[in-house]
């Protein structure tokens, strides 16, 4: 039962990271003038793409 929370939990952590990096990786490929079509400001994207996935 423990180890199988263990296995569980460590799964999800695994499964969340993947996707922070994903989200990371996706947000770091746009070019300024990408951001700037958008209006978006690249830090703040980071900080809702961490947000999204962690809480």
């Amino acid at each position: 039962m423990i180890f199988s929370t263990i296995v569980a939990r460590t799964q999800d952590r695994l499964a969340k990271r993947a996707k922070y990096r994903r989200l990371v990786a996706e947000i770091e490929s746009m070019s300024t003038r990408d951001l700037v079509d958008l209006r978006a400001d690249r830090s703040e994207m980071l900080h809702q793409a961490y947000r999204s996935v962690y809480g």
